[in-house]
This record gives structure tokens, C-alpha cells and sequence, in this order.
């Protein structure tokens, strides 16, 4: 890999880092409102809007000029998202914002990948951003899940600069400021991300065309075989994993008794997973055997009813593991055939617009549906076992899919071969 691919992969692991940081900072904020439990899903039910109102637009904006001026205008909303919840805007509306600039950057941060680099290389690429991602995921987590805590702010407030009065005089102040300077090094490495050469379409003005335009390629990903069943493979996992989680969260506090701080560690042990998962497919897995990593879906959504059955954190953490390998070796080859699929029916942009759309909206129904749950107090081991045996069917039912679709396409391979 070159070293334009490194600094691509500098600049959306700050951008994630301060995402996942800033989450746990926004929950810690709502915790302090004495906000109810259901807020705390509906921050990434905020989050994840725009990518689903804004997909027919975040696509072709994303494919209107060079994508490192995208990534590096996107990271401008997040840093303004930011500020907001800096100012005491609520954290609903303030996180929404950033969830704005996530949307915009999103198709440019695959997109790229699809422009600079030959699809040999797309699953590599692939578990190298996801565990990348990952990483980002364990350390914004477990850095939001440290700055929350009342022994590091008391010693952070406590240190003042020579001269400078900076004016930070509580925890959420200074947890903002941290996120927003993570922001600041994510959009200085945009700068140096490399220009491809692609030609670049002009943004059409008409939103009827671009509404036109998006679905037109949301059908088109949908009609390809390898596109629908890859497309229904990260549309569940995404969802899936969002909510995860927060059951992760509720879990930790129901059974283990364990408060916010620590509830985000045991976010980062899942995500650890993912990164060892994700390794290990861009490893073991080509973009040829890419759909063989199906059935580790449905084995997914049986780890985590096993949860409920989990009492010892030891034994809890070597599941949560377990869980995460599973998640990261079967989404990433996944994620690299629907790029690929993507990028050849359409263009990387549009293709990745109609990903984050599809995966937003499972996001969206699935944090949605947890938040009512949990309102209508039904026990976290029900909602545990529900949604494991949801994931599962879901994962047997895109099997087969992607089987009958095979036995379709090996009829009329022997028809084919009859007729010659």
C-alpha cells in the first residue's frame, strides 16, 4: 500500500475516534439532564438520520469534486456539531449535526478506496479500514468512557495553562474540547489526502433529479444478485451492531453492575473482536469466496442470546470476543463485493450513498425499536433473546437467498451450455 492510503487511513481514524468519544461524552451529558434511559439510544437514532434523508444528495456530492475536499468539509460540520454541544444545545439536535457531517463523509471515505485502488486489493483495503475503524471504536470509547470519570476531570480542570485563562471549568466542557481537537487532526490529514484523477460529475442543482438519480441505483444494487444479498448483509449488521451497543451498556448494568465508565470498556472488548475478525478475513478471504462468510451471521445472533446465560465478566468478555471475530470476518468481505458490486453498476459515490442509506435505516429501525423496548420495561434478557434470534433468522434467510440465486444462475448456465 502506498502512502496515500496510510494518511486516508490516519484521517477516519481520528474522524471515528472522535465520533465514538463523543458519544459516550453526549450519554454522560443526558445522564447529568436526568434525561430518560430511551435518550440514550435515540443519540444514534439522531446520528444516523441524516444519512438516510440526505442519501440522495450525499452521493453525488460525494462524487462532485475531489474526495479529500469532501472528507475536509464533512469534518467542518462535525467540529460544528461539536461546538453546539459545547454551547449547551441539546445533544440530540447538537449530535444530529455531526451525524450531518458523517453522512457527507462517509461515500467519499469508501468511495476512495474504489478510485485509488484495483479491486485485487478492495478486501485488503477493506479489513484494513474496518480494523482501523474498529481500533478508533475501542479507543473512543474507552477514552470517552475515561474522561467521564470523576478522578481523570478533577485532574484535567485541575491543570491550567501559564498565562491563559481557557475559561474550561467543567467535565463536559473539557470532554468537548478534547473531541473537537480530535476533529481539528482528522480534517489536517484530509488536506494531504491524495486527488485520483477521476473525473469528477457536476452537482446537479434539480433535487427531483438527484431523487430520481438515487433511486434509480437503490433498485439497481437491489436487482444484482451479488449486490442484494451483500447489501442485506450489511444492512443487518449495521443495524445490529448499533444496537448491540447500547444492550452492551444496559447488560453491564444490569448484570454486572457496572456504571457508564465501564459499561464503554466492555464496548471496546466487543470491538477488539471486530478488528481480529477483520484482520483475519482480509487474510483468509478473496473477493471470490467472499459470500462463503454468510453462515458466521446466523452464529453471530446465537452468541449474543448466550448472553443472557453469562454472569462472570471473565466469562463475559471471552463472549463479547467471540462475538466481535464473528461480526469483522464475515462484514468485511461483505462490505468489499458490495463496493465492488457498487462501484461497477454505478460509481463509488452513488454506490456508497445507497449503502449508507439501506444501513441507516436499519440503524434507525433497530435503535428505534430497543428505545421502545426498554420504555416499556420489559427485561434486558428478553430484549437480548429477541434480538439474538432476530439476527440469526434474518442471516438464514439471506442464505438463502443467496442459494436460490446460485441454483437460479447454475440453471441457466446448463441451458447456456445445452444450447451450444
Amino acid at each position: 500500500m502506498s502512502l496515500g492510503f496510510y494518511i486516508i487511513m490516519a484521517a477516519q481514524f481520528f474522524s471515528a475516534l472522535a465520533d465514538n468519544a463523543l458519544l459516550i461524552a453526549a450519554i454522560a451529558i443526558l445522564r447529568d439532564m436526568q434525561a430518560p434511559a430511551e435518550y440514550g439510544p435515540l443519540l444514534k437514532t439522531s446520528f444516523t438520520l441524516s444519512y438516510v434523508l440526505l442519501a440522495a444528495f450525499v452521493g453525488a456530492f460525494a462524487d462532485s469534486m475531489p474526495k479529500w475536499r469532501v472528507m475536509f468539509i464533512s469534518n467542518g460540520i462535525k467540529i460544528f456539531g461539536c461546538a453546539l454541544m459545547f454551547f449547551d444545545v441539546h445533544p440530540l439536535i447538537a449530535y444530529a449535526v455531526v451525524g450531518l457531517g458523517a453522512a457527507a463523509y462517509s461515500p467519499a471515505k469508501y468511495g476512495i478506496l474504489t478510485e485509488y485502488l484495483p479491486h485485487r486489493q478492495l478486501v485488503v483495503a477493506n479489513g484494513w479500514i474496518e480494523g482501523l475503524t474498529v481500533m478508533a471504536i475501542i479507543l473512543g470509547v474507552v477514552l470517552g468512557g475515561t474522561m467521564i470519570r470523576p478522578d481523570f476531570s478533577e485532574r484535567a480542570l485541575a491543570f491550567d495553562f501559564p498565562i491563559i485563562d481557557t475559561g474550561i471549568d467543567t467535565t463536559p466542557e473539557m470532554n468537548l474540547l478534547i473531541v473537537g481537537g480530535l476533529y481539528i487532526v482528522a480534517a489536517l490529514f484530509n488536506l494531504y489526502v491524495p486527488d485520483t484523477g477521476v473525473d469528477h460529475k457536476p452537482l446537479k442543482k434539480n433535487p427531483v433529479y438527484l431523487f430520481h438519480e438515487f433511486n434509480h441505483c437503490l433498485k439497481l444494487l437491489w436487482r444484482d444478485k451479488l449486490g442484494q444479498v451483500s447489501l442485506a448483509v450489511t444492512t443487518l449488521f449495521w443495524g445490529a451492531g448499533a444496537t448491540l451497543q447500547f444492550i452492551v451498556i444496559e447488560w453491564a448494568k444490569t448484570v454486572l453492575d457496572y456504571d457508564l465508565s465501564k459499561a464503554s470498556m466492555l464496548q471496546g472488548v466487543v470491538a477488539i473482536g471486530v478488528a481480529f475478525g477483520a484482520v483475519l478475513a482480509a487474510k483468509m478471504i478473496t473477493l471470490r469466496k467472499s459470500v462463503r462468510v454468510i453462515p458466521l451471521g446466523i452464529a453471530m445472533g446465537i452468541g449474543v442470546m448466550l448472553m443472557i446465560v453469562v454472569r462472570d465478566i471473565w466469562a463475559a468478555a471471552a463472549l463479547l470476543v467471540l462475538i466481535g471475530v464473528l461480526s469483522g470476518f464475515f462484514v468485511v468481505p461483505m462490505n468489499a463485493l458490495l463496493q465492488h458490486r457498487g462501484h461497477i453498476l454505478m460509481g463509488a459515490g452513488h454506490s456508497i450513498a445507497v449503502q449508507n442509506f439501506n444501513e441507516n435505516l436499519s440503524i434507525l429501525i433497530m435503535t428505534g425499536m430497543y428505545s421502545v423496548l426498554l420504555k416499556s420495561g420489559l427485561h434486558i434478557y428478553w430484549v437480548i433473546a429477541m434480538f439474538g434470534l432476530f439476527v440469526a433468522s434474518a442471516m438464514w434467510l439471506v442464505k438463502g437467498l443467496h442459494e436460490k440465486n446460485q441454483r437460479a444462475h447454475d440453471s441457466v448456465s446448463q441451458l447456456d451450455d445445452a444450447r451450444h
